[in-house]
């Protein structure tokens, strides 16, 4: 599932070719209105133009991240690079600062200049500078700036003045529809390990990745693959009341993510409107191995004990065409463990596989959840002493969303457990006889919910979250049964 690539770029963009109208010249047509059945002529013949094909791929990072802004037109066009840049912003008001460009060149006047209603140049080129100057209905995306962390994609409602930073503007929530317009664009984008953000949440917990360049961190680092980050973690768990010293639960093991962004868009020459389809994913490789010991105290009121470890959280930036699209990805890892307070384990488990979560939409058929894993385990180790049951997990809570507007959250589960039946007769002349058996086993749970903010896309909106539905699949690693008897003592 991996990509190798550090991005995917798209097929260049397509332009289509004009074809020259015949007797465009009134020189050359007998009559004017000779001249003008050859327009029209040439005009149905004219093919329709091929919507862009956006590249997709990771953004520069730092202040060569650009910027993008759409003007106001209606016509679908995709969105420009801009030199404007936001210098501060206030989520809960709105306000923002733009910057434009440092120093115009020689000879040019900065602002916007809108060519003449009706004149020749009407759909030429606008003169330079046009994007270094911030206006009313201006869209713009943003990177990470001061006050946004998680980028900004709004709508300039009111030109408040100038100030020592910039141009203050009033702004409100708008599209990535308005931006992209009727462009296509497809691709996956690898999250760079370094800039993930990991919150230990318990003593014990380790992060290690490593990249490109031959650069490692942390002390699984020169063991981690390329693109990968891996947290470890080794921490004890609420052990029976009555179990011996030796039953002491614990739980180790590590998570090791590859994880990638997938997105699409398909405008669909909606000019603005709902795009033809749309969709955002996270996705990736996952490898884990974990060891369950000892005898797990009972759950509490029927509730399993859960234990979140570590925090991580990732804001790329992924670059569709000019426009800089920020996807916000955030795991809670965890420990939960569902026990009977009898069962005394020793399971280790090695799960490897890859994952994806996210949403489509579709024009015909609305949003809809992407859910899918492919998973292979191995046990190289499991017994179970004693009757009773046990079920933990160590898995991960992720969040996707854009701009700060949370659209998927899921919880992929992969968890080991175990069980052990057993009963014992006896009688008065000493026979006596016991029975039982017993299972090892690993499994997955996948589960989650669409939220209301993706309608960042431009989409309808929908009225409540809709689930991912559940994914469940569950493998056997080991077990065993069988039946011991003894004879009675002989009367004499």
């Amino acid at each position: 599932m991996r990509k190798s690539a550090r991005f995917i770029a798209l097929p260049a963009a397509v332009t289509a070719a004009s074809l020259l109208a015949a007797g465009c010249s009134a020189a050359s047509g007998p009559s004017g209105s000779d001249s003008g059945a050859g327009t029209e002529k040439a005009a149905a013949a004219r093919p329709p133009a091929a919507e862009p094909q956006l590249a997709v791929r990771a953004a520069p990072e730092g202040a060569g991240a650009p910027s993008a802004v759409a003007r106001p037109s209606g016509s679908g066009r995709t969105a420009e690079k801009s030199a404007l840049k936001v210098a501060s912003f206030d989520r809960s008001s709105g306000r923002a600062v733009i910057s434009g460009a440092a120093k115009p060149p020689k000879g040019l006047t900065p602002g916007r200049t809108p060519a003449p209603s009706g004149s020749a140049g009407a759909g030429s080129s606008a003169a330079p500078g046009k994007n270094d100057q911030v206006a009313v209905g201006d869209i713009i995306a943003s990177a990470p700036a001061p006050g946004a962390p998680d980028g900004v994609l709004a709508k300039v409602t009111k030109v408040l003045g100038k100030t020592e930073k910039g141009t203050e503007v009033n702004t409100a929530p708008a599209t990535l529809g308005a931006l992209l317009g009727d462009s296509q664009a497809k691709g996956a984008v690898p999250v760079d390990p370094s800039t993930v953000e990991v919150e230990p949440l318990v003593k014990g917990v380790k992060a290690s990745w490593a990249k490109t360049g031959d650069v490692h961190f942390g002390p699984k680092g020169a063991k981690v693959p390329l693109g990968n980050l891996r947290i470890d973690v080794g921490t004890s768990i609420a052990t029976a009341k009555d179990a011996p010293v030796s039953a002491a639960a614990s739980a180790s093991g590590y998570v090791q993510l590859a994880p990638e962004v997938d997105f699409a868009y398909d405008g669909g020459g909606s000019g603005f409107g709902a795009p033809a389809s749309a969709s955002v994913s996270l996705a990736g490789d996952w490898s884990s191995q974990w060891e369950l010991k000892g005898q797990a105290a009972a759950s509490t009121d029927g509730k399993p004990l859960r234990l979140p470890f570590a925090k991580l959280h990732a804001s790329p930036v992924i670059q569709v065409g000019p426009v800089p699209v920020v996807v916000n990805l955030g795991l809670t890892c965890y420990l939960q463990v569902d026990a009977d307070g009898h069962v005394n384990v020793d399971v280790k488990e090695e799960l490897k596989g890859g994952f994806r979560v996210g949403g489509a939409y579709n024009r015909g058929k609305g949003w809809s959840p992407v859910s899918t894993s492919d998973f292979t385990a191995t046990s190289p180790q499991a017994s179970v002493t004693a009757a009773g049951k046990v079920k933990a997990a160590l898995g991960a809570e992720a969040s996707v969303g854009l701009y700060g507007a949370v659209g998927v959250k899921a919880d992929v589960s992969p968890y080991l457990r175990a069980e052990a039946e057993g009963s014992a007769t006896a009688s008065a002349d000493g026979k006596a006889s016991a029975s039982g058996k017993w299972g090892a086993y690993g499994g997955l749970d996948l589960a989650g919910a669409l939220q209301l903010q993706l309608q960042i896309f431009g989409t309808p909106v929908f009225e409540k979250p809709i689930p991912l539905g559940s994914l469940h699949k569950e493998w056997k690693l080991a077990g065993g049964e069988g039946t011991v008897s003894t004879a009675g003592a002989r009367r004499k």
